[in-house]
């Protein structure tokens, strides 16, 4: 009768804890009609284009778990604290196109006098119970309030280290544009933006942004959703026009085909930014492997690829630095320039000559 009563307090506690606004809202009334029209989106979700399966051959989530409990690197977080540089986001010169880098997926960018941000997550964890999840000692040297407004703020998909709800609330008042994948727009709606500042893409659709600022929605090979229901709302990489430029906003994504397309459709890009952390063998198909990562942006036509998705959580089995180090030993076999800025340090998009350090070394 006790473990009963327990188990019937702890189902209700979950429940409750469901409810939270942070978990956001799957689609309903008109975007739904919506999503359901998509060419992706079969048997009541969004699918990948290729057949993706959650974990890879011969690995089981019981086998994952105990990894995750007793055999994550004891390297996985880095003993001293990030170094970082605090670049003043609010006094950049109009004339300046420029990239500054927070660690994980999150960045600003500023291109053609449009202000730009990608994934941001500034709250100081990535999941709905933020003691599993602190961001790294160093990591987290911006603010919300560090920003101007924000005339574009992209969201490549709704996993918590990508759409931070404590983030996207306090940023509600600079940010003009949200561009998302279709259905992602839904949380928005709920959390109190204007529906008319909200646009939503499918794969391959495109935006016109005005002030020659275009953009399109391309695949990526990932999941999607906030609890435990998944693939509601779309996963989505991002090909960015400006004026003078064309950027490849990745998001999370295995390694496919879909690459190779996005090359030839877009291509060349003068910068990638691609994910390259927080991989494992066992999910391969949702995440690429470092070495993966460099053929991708070969495969986009990158002149230069900028590695992301890393040197903030630990939400993979390898350790801190093991990213960037085996991405840069790739590139440089492959003769493909790399873009390592510090956290918060500017990078100079059209400098093509400015030189980084590997500053990870040493921080053992």
């Amino acid at each position: 009768m006790t473990i009963l009563v327990v188990l019937i307090v702890l189902v209700v506690a979950v429940a409750l804890f469901l409810q939270h606004p942070k978990f956001g809202r799957r689609p309903s009334g008109k975007r739904l009609e919506m999503v359901q029209a998509s060419p992706n989106y079969k048997d009541g979700a969004f699918q990948n284009q290729s057949f993706t399966p959650d974990l890879a051959e011969g690995a089981s989530m019981s086998k994952v778990l105990y990894q995750f409990i007793f055999e994550k690197s004891k390297r996985s977080k880095p003993a001293l604290p990030l170094p970082s540089k605090k670049t003043d986001l609010k006094s950049l010169g109009a004339d300046e196109n420029v990239v500054v880098w927070f660690g994980h997926s999150s960045y600003f960018i500023k291109a053609d006098g449009k202000t730009i941000l990608v994934d941001p997550v500034f709250s100081g964890a990535a999941s709905p119970i933020a003691a599993t999840t602190r961001a790294f000692e160093g990591a987290d040297a911006y603010s919300v309030d560090d920003f101007p407004e924000i005339d574009y703020l992209f969201i490549s998909h709704d996993h918590w280290d990508h759409l931070d709800y404590d983030t996207v609330l306090k940023l509600k008042s600079k940010v003009k544009r949200v561009i998302t994948g279709l259905g992602t727009g839904e949380h928005f709606e709920y959390w109190g933006y204007n529906t008319g500042s909200i646009i939503e893409l499918d794969w391959y659709q495109s935006a016109d942004l005005g002030d020659g600022f275009t953009t399109s929605a391309v695949p990526g090979r990932h999941f999607s959703g906030r609890a435990f229901k998944r693939n509601g709302a779309m996963w989505v990489g991002f090909v960015l026009q400006t004026p003078t430029l064309k950027l490849f906003l990745g998001g999370d994504s295995g390694y496919d085909n879909h690459f190779k397309t996005i090359g030839e459709k877009y291509g060349p890009f003068d910068l990638a930014l691609l994910e390259c952390g927080q991989y494992n063998e066992a999910w391969k198909y949702i995440h690429m492997m470092p070495e993966e990562v460099v053929t991708a942006a070969q495969e986009l036509g990158a002149k230069r690829l900028m590695p992301v998705h890393w040197a903030k959580f630990s939400l993979g089995l390898h350790s801190w630095d093991e990213p960037i180090i085996r991405v840069t030993t790739a590139a440089e076999k492959q003769h493909l320039p790399l873009v390592t800025p510090l956290i918060g340090e500017k990078v100079n998009l059209n400098d093509t000559t400015q030189v980084f350090t590997k500053w990870w070394e040493g921080l053992e």
